[in-house]
Parts: structure tokens; C-alpha cells; sequence
């Protein structure tokens, strides 16, 4: 193992150096098919024939930087390390290594073909903002910046009809950024947020954050604010005062900003005290969505209970827009169950849009390694985890927890619409519609974290039709938005700080004559 990280580091693939370092601490029992294990496995089984470093070798072809004859996707890939290639001398894999392992190895090797390893966050990678104008399929674009030196981890932007920004960050709170770009300070009186728990590895793990914002839909006549944010408390439930430790959960006020301060809140949401956690609000979801029935939903982060109905973790919630319970929702009449659920089993949620169109409300989120996703969201459906996922555990097993017990089978999960492996880390997205961009009308656009692109997904009954990268390699992007405009705006996280930057046509007055 030492003389393959000394080959590695004369070579500079540093993501094979740090899997070699940690792989020897953990037990091949424990992470047989596990990010760091398949790497050596592919040292040993592999790199004879592919190359240490993926680039082909006499015997074998090249896994990076080129077109694979059977296929990039990691079921293509799969199905080729299974059954191999005889007549190409590769053998097959598929009686030597178990299920897990294969599913492993093709996942690895798509990771490291798209450029994104587990290690690397993205969050201290320059942002190179670029200058020139970007082409896509049916537009083409340009980006500019609006806003910068933002908090590091900021959360959600709400654009406004007068062209301010709502803007949140996780550990500071809620403030306007103005049309002008000028950033401006803090609202006062917000719901508290917490910024005394160090970030590790560069996220942030602690508890206390400000989460999403968003207007009511009649903003302009009603001046409602909403904000979505997970509420700390350090002797609210019987944990917490026995550990004396904080927890926190999610939940929903609403409010109004009245020079400078937020006055008039009123709580929309709130879980019952007990099912507060000591968690982390890392994957605490907290989105926000309104349809034009008067009703808001709201996401929730799975914390040990997304298959469980008494609790209010990994669901999506339906409200009234002033909190009330609607009598409809699937589960308000079942006994042990909480009646403003909508749907569960969800682990990571990341983005939250209702479409008007279509009166569908749709939902994107984490997957574990591989199997992020982009969800149509149905009133009392089960979205699997933790009991089904079509990614893999991170120490390579199959994610299958309490599927047993639960006595649950495939056909009783709901599958995602759009599955992105590997996982780019998908963050939030939008339906679009406006004036900027109009071949893309209904069209998917998505952020993503780790892989720090910007995708277009088409979507035609239920199927992608198109998968296209707008943007490659921008920066960690966790929230886009359609300003007035109908112009895009990306919320871009970086230790340096934050930036807000505007996603428009080309030539701006393409806008001006389709208005």
C-alpha cells in the first residue's frame, strides 16, 4: 500500500493518496464495497489492465477522459465489470466480487470520470466567475455577479418584484441586498440562530440555522414573510435536560420587515417539543413552498425517523398558509400519525417547488453515495429511505435499514423521476417560466453542491428527455431563483465568501423584446 501512495503522489491524483491513508484504519469487513476500500480494490483487480491512474495501460482501455464503448451510466457499468468482456480478455467479475462490491466499483469509477470525489466539497475552490458567453443547447448566456462578500454558508435567496433580494445565511440571520448590490445589515428580531459550533471538513454541523425564506404569493398586498429555520433549545424535551446538550428541529414562522426589524410574527409550524434532537441541522432540509390554494409545504431532514408517521423528520409537511391542519391531507385522520404530513421517507431534502401548471408539488434530495434525486411529491406516499435507495451506503452495504421490520417491499416505495448517479450533490432548483429564457418553459433548471454545475433537466410525462450542464464548475451552488426579469439568480457558497450571481441571455435585449 505505502509503494502505491508514493507512485500516487509522483503522479498527483490525490484522491487515490487519501483513500490508500484511511483505508488501512478500517476493517474489510466493515467497508468491503466502501468509498476507500473499492479503490484498492481497484489497485488489485484493475489497475492492471485500466491503470493506476484510470488512463489505460497496454492491456486494458482508459476509463477517463474518453467515450466508453458500453456505456458511462453505473448500470452500464455494472453490467460490464459483472459479465466482463471474454473476447476482449476482461474477465467476468461477477463470481468474484459479491453485488455490493461491483455496485462500488462502478460508482467510483463514474465518480472519479465526472470529477467528484467525496472528499472534496468544493467550498475553498476559487470562484471563477466566467467573463466570456457560455452556449447551450437552445440559448446562449452570460453571468454576472450582483452580490459578493456574503457569509460563507448562506442559505436561500427570495427575489422581489422592485428588484431587492431576501437573502439568508445559515449563522447570521435574514438581510436585504439591494437592487444595487449593496448588502445590507441584519433585520433584527428574527427567530435566534447559532454560530458557537465550529464547521468541520468544511460544512457545517451544529444546531440553530436559519433556513430558507420566501414571500407569500400576495406579498405585494399582505407583506408576509416566511422563514423556515430549525429552532435550538437547551431544556425543552427530557434529552436535553438530561444531557444538558442542545437540540434543535424545524420549523415555520412568518413575519413582516418594518424598517429594518422583523415585527407581526406568527408561528405557522412547530413540532412537539419531544421529537427535538441533538441531530445535526446539516441535512435539516427546510425548504419552502407555496401553490396557489392558499397552502404552504415545507421540508423536513430526516433524523432517525423518516419511516415513522408519529414523527415529524425525513417528511414533507402541508399546511394553511396561517399553520392550520387541512382537513385533506392523507394521514389528518389516521391515529399515530402526524396530520400534517404529506409524504415520507425522505433523507436529505434540498429543494421544494409547487407547479402551478401541473398542480404537482416536486421535491429534489441527498441520496447516501450515489441515488440523488428529483421527486414528483404524492400526498401519503413512501419515498423509501431509509429502507430503499438507488445509491449505496458509504461503507458499501446495501441501504436496506429497517426494511425488514417494516415488512416493505420495492413496490411500495415510490421511485424518483429524475435519479442522478454519481451524486452531484444536488441542491435546489426551479420550474422555469419568464421572459429570458423561453425555450426553456417547464423546463428543470438545478444546482448542485460537490459537482458545482448548473443543470437543465426536460422532463416529457414523467421521462428526462434532456439532461444538459449549463454551467460546469462554477462553485457550490445552493440556491437559484427567477427574479422578475425572468432572469436566474445562483446563490454560490465559498469559505472566502458568498456571492450572488445573475444568470441572463447573452444580449440583454433579448429580454426586452419578449416582454
Amino acid at each position: 500500500m505505502r509503494k502505491l501512495i508514493r507512485c500516487l503522489v509522483w503522479c498527483g491524483h490525490v484522491l487515490f493518496i487519501e483513500i490508500a491513508l484511511a483505508d488501512e484504519s478500517i476493517p474489510a469487513a466493515e467497508n468491503r464495497g466502501g468509498v476507500r476500500a473499492v479503490a484498492a480494490l481497484f489497485q488489485e483487480h484493475c489497475a492492471l489492465c485500466h491503470g493506476t491512474d484510470l488512463q489505460g495501460a497496454t492491456l486494458g482501455t482508459a476509463l477517463v477522459g474518453t467515450e466508453l464503448n458500453h456505456g458511462d451510466q453505473v448500470t452500464n457499468l455494472i453490467n460490464s465489470i459483472s459479465s466482463g468482456f471474454a473476447e476482449k480478455g476482461m474477465p467476468a467479475w461477477g463470481g468474484v466480487l459479491d453485488e455490493q462490491e461491483i455496485k462500488g466499483l462502478a460508482l467510483w469509477i463514474a465518480e472519479v470520470r465526472d470529477n467528484i470525489t467525496m472528499a472534496d466539497f468544493r467550498l475553498s475552490q476559487d470562484i471563477q466567475v466566467p467573463s466570456t458567453i457560455l452556449n447551450s443547447e437552445l440559448h446562449n448566456l452570460r453571468l454576472e455577479v450582483i452580490a459578493q462578500g456574503l457569509d460563507p454558508l448562506p442559505y436561500s435567496i427570495a427575489p422581489l418584484a422592485n428588484g431587492d433580494i431576501l437573502l439568508t445565511e445559515k449563522m447570521r440571520g435574514l438581510r436585504l441586498i439591494k437592487a444595487d448590490g449593496t448588502v445590507g445589515e441584519l433585520i433584527t428580531g428574527t427567530p435566534r440562530v447559532y454560530d458557537d459550533v465550529p464547521r468541520a471538513n468544511s460544512l457545517d454541523w451544529g444546531l440553530g440555522r436559519m433556513l430558507e425564506v420566501k414571500p407569500h404569493p400576495d406579498y405585494a398586498t399582505n407583506g408576509w414573510i416566511y422563514l423556515h429555520y430549525t429552532e435550538r433549545c437547551e431544556d425543552c424535551n427530557a434529552f436535553s435536560r438530561e444531557h444538558q446538550q442542545p437540540v434543535s428541529m424545524n420549523a415555520l414562522v412568518r413575519g413582516r420587515i418594518d424598517r429594518g426589524e422583523w415585527v407581526d410574527e406568527e408561528i405557522i409550524y412547530r413540532a412537539p417539543f419531544e421529537f427535538y434532537t441533538r441531530g445535526t441541522d446539516l441535512a435539516a432540509g427546510g425548504r419552502i413552498a407555496f401553490d396557489p390554494d392558499g397552502y404552504v409545504f415545507i421540508s423536513v431532514g430526516d433524523r432517525g425517523g423518516a419511516q415513522d408517521l408519529r414523527r415529524p423528520d425525513g417528511k414533507m409537511h402541508r399546511l394553511h398558509d396561517d399553520g392550520r391542519i387541512p382537513r385533506d391531507n392523507p394521514f389528518a385522520n389516521q391515529a399515530n400519525a402526524l396530520p400534517s404530513i404529506w409524504s415520507y421517507g425522505h433523507r436529505s431534502p434540498q429543494g421544494l417547488e409547487f407547479n402551478p401548471k401541473t398542480a404537482e408539488l416536486w421535491g429534489s434530495e441527498h441520496g447516501p453515495r450515489g441515488g440523488d434525486e428529483v421527486n414528483l411529491l404524492l400526498p401519503g406516499k413512501n419515498y423509501g429511505w431509509p429502507a430503499f435507495s438507488l445509491g449505496q451506503n458509504y461503507n458499501g452495504t446495501e441501504v436496506n435499514r429497517g426494511r425488514e421490520a417494516l415488512e416493505l417491499e420495492l413496490e411500495d416505495i415510490e421511485q424518483p423521476i429524475v435519479d442522478l448517479t454519481p451524486s452531484p450533490a444536488i441542491s435546489s432548483f426551479v420550474i422555469y417560466e419568464g421572459h429570458a429564457f423561453p425555450e426553456w418553459s417547464d423546463d428543470l433548471i438545478v444546482s448542485s453542491l460537490k459537482a458545482a454545475d448548473l443543470y437543465r433537466i426536460r422532463l416529457r410525462d414523467n421521462q428526462v428527455v434532456t439532461q444538459e450542464v449549463l454551467i460546469d464548475n462554477l462553485a457550490r451552488i445552493r440556491d437559484v431563483e427567477i427574479n422578475a426579469k425572468g432572469e436566474i439568480l445562483l446563490l454560490l457558497a465559498h469559505t472566502a465568501g458568498g456571492k450572488i450571481v445573475k444568470l441572463m441571455p447573452a444580449d440583454p435585449r433579448e429580454i426586452a423584446t419578449r416582454q
